[in-house]
Protein backbone atom coordinates (compact mmCIF):
# COMPACT_ATOMS: atom_id res chain seq x y z
CA UNK A 1 0.00 0.00 0.00
CA UNK A 2 1.49 3.67 -0.73
CA UNK A 3 2.82 5.50 2.02
CA UNK A 4 0.41 8.04 1.83
CA UNK A 5 -2.83 5.66 1.78
CA UNK A 6 -1.48 4.15 4.86
CA UNK A 7 -1.61 7.73 6.30
CA UNK A 8 -5.16 8.14 4.85
CA UNK A 9 -6.31 4.63 6.39
CA UNK A 10 -4.73 5.51 9.65
CA UNK A 11 -6.23 8.98 9.89
CA UNK A 12 -9.30 8.14 8.75
CA UNK A 13 -10.12 6.06 11.94
CA UNK A 14 -9.00 9.00 14.27
CA UNK A 15 -10.79 11.45 11.98
CA UNK A 16 -11.99 13.43 15.03
CA UNK A 17 -8.58 13.30 16.73
CA UNK A 18 -6.86 14.55 13.50
CA UNK A 19 -9.29 17.53 13.29
CA UNK A 20 -8.38 18.73 16.76
CA UNK A 21 -4.54 19.05 16.11
CA UNK A 22 -5.53 21.37 12.92
CA UNK A 23 -7.88 23.95 15.05
CA UNK A 24 -5.92 27.30 13.44
CA UNK A 25 -6.12 26.35 10.00
CA UNK A 26 -6.23 29.66 9.13
CA UNK A 27 -2.83 30.37 10.90
CA UNK A 28 -1.55 27.16 9.29
CA UNK A 29 -2.60 28.73 5.75
CA UNK A 30 -1.06 31.98 6.28
CA UNK A 31 2.35 30.35 7.44
CA UNK A 32 2.44 27.86 4.48
CA UNK A 33 1.22 31.11 1.82
CA UNK A 34 -1.31 29.01 0.43
CA UNK A 35 -4.69 27.31 0.16
CA UNK A 36 -4.19 23.15 -0.18
CA UNK A 37 -7.33 22.35 -1.74
CA UNK A 38 -8.47 18.73 -2.59
CA UNK A 39 -10.07 18.73 -5.64
CA UNK A 40 -11.29 15.97 -8.75
CA UNK A 41 -8.77 13.98 -10.82
CA UNK A 42 -10.24 16.30 -13.40
CA UNK A 43 -14.13 17.02 -13.69
CA UNK A 44 -13.99 19.71 -16.59
CA UNK A 45 -16.34 22.87 -15.11
CA UNK A 46 -15.90 22.00 -11.79
CA UNK A 47 -12.21 20.94 -11.24
CA UNK A 48 -9.90 20.14 -14.09
CA UNK A 49 -6.55 21.44 -15.46
CA UNK A 50 -7.31 23.73 -18.65
CA UNK A 51 -5.16 24.18 -21.64
CA UNK A 52 -2.31 25.32 -20.38
CA UNK A 53 -2.92 22.99 -17.27
CA UNK A 54 -3.78 25.58 -14.70
CA UNK A 55 -6.53 24.42 -12.69
CA UNK A 56 -9.63 25.81 -13.29
CA UNK A 57 -13.77 25.25 -12.64
CA UNK A 58 -16.48 26.23 -9.95
CA UNK A 59 -15.09 24.47 -7.58
CA UNK A 60 -11.88 25.56 -8.10
CA UNK A 61 -12.73 29.41 -8.20
CA UNK A 62 -14.36 28.56 -4.41
CA UNK A 63 -10.45 27.72 -3.51
CA UNK A 64 -9.72 30.93 -5.38
CA UNK A 65 -12.03 33.09 -3.78
CA UNK A 66 -10.85 31.83 0.16
CA UNK A 67 -7.15 32.88 -1.24
CA UNK A 68 -7.92 36.06 -2.31
CA UNK A 69 -9.95 36.69 1.09
CA UNK A 70 -6.57 35.90 2.90
CA UNK A 71 -3.85 36.90 1.30
CA UNK A 72 -5.38 38.97 -1.60
CA UNK A 73 -4.11 36.28 -4.34
CA UNK A 74 -6.11 34.33 -6.03
CA UNK A 75 -3.61 31.79 -7.13
CA UNK A 76 -2.39 31.34 -4.00
CA UNK A 77 -3.77 28.11 -4.17
CA UNK A 78 -2.27 24.75 -4.34
CA UNK A 79 -4.27 21.19 -5.55
CA UNK A 80 -4.56 17.71 -4.79
CA UNK A 81 -6.26 15.16 -6.71
CA UNK A 82 -8.19 13.05 -4.61
CA UNK A 83 -10.45 10.08 -5.62
CA UNK A 84 -14.03 9.42 -3.75
CA UNK A 85 -12.19 6.90 -1.50
CA UNK A 86 -9.09 9.48 -0.39
CA UNK A 87 -11.20 12.74 -0.18
CA UNK A 88 -12.40 12.58 3.80
CA UNK A 89 -9.53 10.91 5.42
CA UNK A 90 -7.30 13.49 3.31
CA UNK A 91 -9.39 16.42 5.02
CA UNK A 92 -8.92 14.84 8.35
CA UNK A 93 -5.31 14.25 7.88
CA UNK A 94 -4.63 17.90 7.48
CA UNK A 95 -3.58 16.81 4.08
CA UNK A 96 -6.04 19.90 2.71
CA UNK A 97 -7.71 22.69 4.08
CA UNK A 98 -10.61 22.90 1.82
CA UNK A 99 -12.08 19.73 -0.04
CA UNK A 100 -13.68 21.14 -2.90
CA UNK A 101 -14.58 18.08 -4.89
CA UNK A 102 -18.03 17.51 -6.34
CA UNK A 103 -19.00 15.93 -2.42
CA UNK A 104 -22.42 15.39 -2.18
CA UNK A 105 -23.82 17.05 1.56
CA UNK A 106 -25.77 13.62 3.50
CA UNK A 107 -26.29 13.53 7.18
CA UNK A 108 -24.25 10.87 7.66
CA UNK A 109 -21.26 12.70 5.97
CA UNK A 110 -22.32 15.95 7.62
CA UNK A 111 -22.60 14.27 11.69
CA UNK A 112 -19.94 11.16 11.46
CA UNK A 113 -17.33 12.17 9.20
CA UNK A 114 -15.82 15.27 11.73
CA UNK A 115 -16.52 17.61 8.41
CA UNK A 116 -18.45 20.50 8.19
CA UNK A 117 -20.04 21.00 4.96
CA UNK A 118 -19.74 25.18 3.72
CA UNK A 119 -23.00 25.47 1.82
CA UNK A 120 -24.33 24.22 -1.83
CA UNK A 121 -21.69 25.33 -4.68
CA UNK A 122 -24.06 23.83 -6.90
CA UNK A 123 -27.41 21.32 -6.98
CA UNK A 124 -26.97 18.76 -8.64
CA UNK A 125 -28.89 15.21 -9.48
CA UNK A 126 -27.93 11.68 -10.98
CA UNK A 127 -28.47 11.15 -14.25
CA UNK A 128 -28.07 8.03 -16.86
CA UNK A 129 -25.75 8.73 -20.16
CA UNK A 130 -26.13 6.17 -23.01
CA UNK A 131 -25.44 5.91 -26.32
CA UNK A 132 -27.94 7.14 -28.90
CA UNK A 133 -27.60 4.08 -31.20
CA UNK A 134 -28.96 1.55 -28.33
CA UNK A 135 -32.54 3.92 -28.52
CA UNK A 136 -32.83 3.81 -24.91
CA UNK A 137 -35.25 6.60 -24.04
CA UNK A 138 -36.08 6.49 -20.44
CA UNK A 139 -34.35 4.93 -17.27
CA UNK A 140 -36.93 2.32 -17.18
CA UNK A 141 -35.76 0.78 -20.30
CA UNK A 142 -32.38 0.44 -18.15
CA UNK A 143 -33.12 -3.31 -16.91
CA UNK A 144 -30.30 -5.62 -17.34
CA UNK A 145 -28.03 -2.97 -18.82
CA UNK A 146 -24.46 -3.17 -17.78
CA UNK A 147 -23.90 0.16 -15.67
CA UNK A 148 -20.39 1.77 -14.90
CA UNK A 149 -20.33 3.58 -11.20
CA UNK A 150 -17.54 5.13 -8.80
CA UNK A 151 -17.62 3.48 -5.97
CA UNK A 152 -17.49 4.80 -2.94
CA UNK A 153 -19.90 7.62 -3.70
CA UNK A 154 -23.82 8.12 -3.40
CA UNK A 155 -23.97 7.97 -7.10
CA UNK A 156 -23.87 3.84 -5.94
CA UNK A 157 -26.19 3.96 -3.05
CA UNK A 158 -28.84 6.15 -5.35
CA UNK A 159 -28.52 3.41 -8.42
CA UNK A 160 -28.99 0.76 -6.10
CA UNK A 161 -32.07 2.29 -4.79
CA UNK A 162 -33.89 3.36 -8.28
CA UNK A 163 -33.86 -0.38 -9.61
CA UNK A 164 -34.45 -1.29 -6.32
CA UNK A 165 -37.49 0.91 -6.61
CA UNK A 166 -38.72 0.26 -9.94
CA UNK A 167 -38.18 -3.39 -9.83
CA UNK A 168 -35.26 -3.45 -12.47
CA UNK A 169 -32.50 -5.77 -12.86
CA UNK A 170 -29.19 -3.87 -11.61
CA UNK A 171 -25.96 -4.92 -13.40
CA UNK A 172 -22.94 -2.51 -12.35
CA UNK A 173 -20.02 -2.32 -13.41
CA UNK A 174 -17.61 -0.74 -10.32
CA UNK A 175 -14.60 1.30 -10.73
CA UNK A 176 -12.34 3.19 -8.05
CA UNK A 177 -11.73 5.80 -10.08
CA UNK A 178 -13.89 8.43 -12.24
CA UNK A 179 -11.49 8.94 -15.28
CA UNK A 180 -11.42 4.76 -15.18
CA UNK A 181 -16.07 4.76 -15.24
CA UNK A 182 -15.51 7.23 -18.31
CA UNK A 183 -13.07 5.18 -20.48
CA UNK A 184 -14.91 1.37 -19.39
CA UNK A 185 -18.22 3.37 -20.96
CA UNK A 186 -16.04 5.17 -24.26
CA UNK A 187 -14.86 0.96 -24.32
CA UNK A 188 -18.26 -0.41 -24.49
CA UNK A 189 -17.64 -2.47 -21.54
CA UNK A 190 -20.99 -1.27 -19.97
CA UNK A 191 -24.26 0.36 -21.55
CA UNK A 192 -24.84 2.89 -19.13
CA UNK A 193 -22.89 5.83 -17.15
CA UNK A 194 -24.46 7.68 -14.05
CA UNK A 195 -22.89 9.90 -12.58
CA UNK A 196 -24.07 13.78 -11.39
CA UNK A 197 -26.13 14.73 -14.25
CA UNK A 198 -23.28 18.00 -14.45
CA UNK A 199 -20.25 15.44 -14.67
CA UNK A 200 -22.22 13.60 -16.94
CA UNK A 201 -22.63 16.69 -19.28
CA UNK A 202 -18.69 18.03 -18.74
CA UNK A 203 -17.64 14.26 -19.67
CA UNK A 204 -19.93 14.16 -22.95
CA UNK A 205 -18.39 17.78 -24.07
CA UNK A 206 -14.66 15.92 -23.61
CA UNK A 207 -16.01 12.78 -26.48
CA UNK A 208 -14.98 12.99 -30.01
CA UNK A 209 -18.38 12.64 -30.99
CA UNK A 210 -20.68 14.12 -28.24
CA UNK A 211 -24.14 14.02 -30.50
CA UNK A 212 -24.05 10.03 -30.48
CA UNK A 213 -24.40 10.18 -26.50
CA UNK A 214 -27.59 11.43 -24.92
CA UNK A 215 -28.29 11.77 -20.83
CA UNK A 216 -31.68 10.48 -20.12
CA UNK A 217 -34.56 12.94 -18.84
CA UNK A 218 -34.80 11.30 -15.12
CA UNK A 219 -32.92 12.50 -12.16
CA UNK A 220 -32.85 10.66 -9.33
CA UNK A 221 -31.48 12.20 -6.87
CA UNK A 222 -31.28 14.99 -5.06
CA UNK A 223 -26.93 15.89 -5.07
CA UNK A 224 -26.06 19.54 -3.28
CA UNK A 225 -22.38 19.79 -4.44
CA UNK A 226 -20.82 22.03 -2.19
CA UNK A 227 -17.06 22.46 -0.32
CA UNK A 228 -16.27 20.88 3.08
CA UNK A 229 -14.00 21.79 6.09
CA UNK A 230 -12.86 19.97 8.66
CA UNK A 231 -14.93 20.25 12.10
CA UNK A 232 -13.81 21.91 15.30
CA UNK A 233 -12.53 25.21 13.76
CA UNK A 234 -15.15 27.58 13.53
CA UNK A 235 -13.17 30.76 12.29
CA UNK A 236 -12.00 28.13 9.55
CA UNK A 237 -15.51 27.26 8.64
CA UNK A 238 -16.84 31.33 8.83
CA UNK A 239 -14.38 32.72 6.44
CA UNK A 240 -14.97 29.36 4.16
CA UNK A 241 -19.30 29.78 4.33
CA UNK A 242 -18.61 33.91 4.09
CA UNK A 243 -16.58 33.91 1.21
CA UNK A 244 -19.45 31.32 -0.66
CA UNK A 245 -21.91 33.51 0.69
CA UNK A 246 -20.26 36.67 -0.42
CA UNK A 247 -19.90 35.20 -3.93
CA UNK A 248 -23.93 34.93 -3.81
CA UNK A 249 -23.97 38.57 -2.39
CA UNK A 250 -21.93 40.36 -5.18
CA UNK A 251 -24.03 38.61 -7.40
CA UNK A 252 -27.64 40.05 -6.11
CA UNK A 253 -26.39 42.98 -5.61
CA UNK A 254 -24.91 43.56 -9.77
CA UNK A 255 -21.30 43.80 -8.28
CA UNK A 256 -18.85 42.13 -10.61
CA UNK A 257 -14.66 41.74 -11.03
CA UNK A 258 -15.70 44.75 -14.33
CA UNK A 259 -17.46 47.37 -12.03
CA UNK A 260 -16.15 46.80 -8.08
CA UNK A 261 -14.12 49.32 -8.25
CA UNK A 262 -16.60 51.82 -9.43
CA UNK A 263 -18.65 50.42 -6.79
CA UNK A 264 -16.56 51.40 -4.16
CA UNK A 265 -18.85 54.52 -4.44
CA UNK A 266 -22.37 53.01 -4.28
CA UNK A 267 -24.45 55.06 -1.99
CA UNK A 268 -25.87 51.48 -1.52
CA UNK A 269 -25.84 50.65 2.41
CA UNK A 270 -25.66 47.02 1.59
CA UNK A 271 -22.97 47.44 -1.23
CA UNK A 272 -20.94 49.74 1.35
CA UNK A 273 -20.81 46.73 3.68
CA UNK A 274 -19.75 44.33 1.15
CA UNK A 275 -17.16 46.04 0.08
CA UNK A 276 -15.32 46.94 3.35
CA UNK A 277 -16.25 51.15 2.77
CA UNK A 278 -18.74 50.66 6.05
CA UNK A 279 -18.19 48.43 8.93
CA UNK A 280 -15.94 46.09 9.56
CA UNK A 281 -16.58 42.37 9.35
CA UNK A 282 -13.40 41.03 8.38
CA UNK A 283 -11.61 41.40 11.87
CA UNK A 284 -14.32 38.96 13.31
CA UNK A 285 -13.21 36.03 10.70
CA UNK A 286 -9.77 37.09 10.89
CA UNK A 287 -9.47 38.94 7.77
CA UNK A 288 -9.30 42.81 6.60
CA UNK A 289 -12.40 44.98 5.69
CA UNK A 290 -11.94 44.46 1.83
CA UNK A 291 -11.84 40.45 2.09
CA UNK A 292 -14.65 40.51 -0.09
CA UNK A 293 -13.46 43.15 -2.08
CA UNK A 294 -10.31 40.68 -2.99
CA UNK A 295 -12.89 37.70 -3.69
CA UNK A 296 -14.97 40.01 -6.10
CA UNK A 297 -12.02 41.79 -7.98
CA UNK A 298 -10.09 38.49 -7.98
CA UNK A 299 -13.00 35.95 -8.84
CA UNK A 300 -16.00 37.55 -9.59
CA UNK A 301 -19.10 36.88 -8.28
CA UNK A 302 -20.86 33.40 -8.32
CA UNK A 303 -22.78 34.32 -11.82
CA UNK A 304 -19.70 35.26 -13.06
CA UNK A 305 -17.96 31.85 -11.94
CA UNK A 306 -21.03 29.70 -13.06
CA UNK A 307 -21.12 31.34 -16.70
CA UNK A 308 -17.25 31.21 -17.35
CA UNK A 309 -16.75 27.33 -15.86
CA UNK A 310 -20.25 25.33 -16.81
CA UNK A 311 -22.89 27.86 -18.03
CA UNK A 312 -24.82 28.04 -21.58
CA UNK A 313 -21.73 29.47 -23.42
CA UNK A 314 -19.23 26.73 -22.83
CA UNK A 315 -19.10 23.47 -23.60
CA UNK A 316 -20.58 22.26 -20.91
CA UNK A 317 -24.06 24.47 -21.65
CA UNK A 318 -25.64 24.06 -18.34
CA UNK A 319 -29.04 26.41 -17.51
CA UNK A 320 -28.47 28.08 -14.37
CA UNK A 321 -32.20 26.01 -13.05
CA UNK A 322 -32.17 25.64 -8.92
CA UNK A 323 -28.72 27.08 -8.90
CA UNK A 324 -30.17 30.71 -10.33
CA UNK A 325 -30.76 33.16 -7.26
CA UNK A 326 -33.76 33.10 -5.04
CA UNK A 327 -34.94 36.56 -6.68
CA UNK A 328 -34.65 34.56 -9.88
CA UNK A 329 -36.54 31.43 -9.09
CA UNK A 330 -33.82 29.83 -7.73
CA UNK A 331 -31.99 28.52 -4.54
CA UNK A 332 -29.05 30.11 -4.30
CA UNK A 333 -29.14 32.50 -1.25
CA UNK A 334 -27.01 34.64 1.45
CA UNK A 335 -27.63 36.10 4.51
CA UNK A 336 -27.00 39.70 4.89
CA UNK A 337 -23.88 41.05 5.56
CA UNK A 338 -24.86 43.60 8.24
Amino acid sequence: MHKTLVKFAVTAAFGLTATAAYADTLGDVKAKGYVQCGVTGGVAGFSAPDANNKWAGLEVDFCRAVAAAIFNDAEAVRYTPLTSQERFAALSAGEIDILSRTTTWTMSRDTDLGIKFIGTIYYDGQGFMVREADGIAAATDLSGAAICIESGTTTELNAADYFAANNLEFNTVVFVDQDEVVKAYEDGRCDVYTTDASALAAERSKFANPDEHIILPEIISKEPLGPVVRQGDDLWFNINRWAYFALLEAEELGVTSANVDEMLGSDNPAIKRLLGVEGDFGTPIGLTKDWAYQIIKLVGNYGEAFNRNVGPDTAIGLERGLNALWTDGGLQYAPPIR
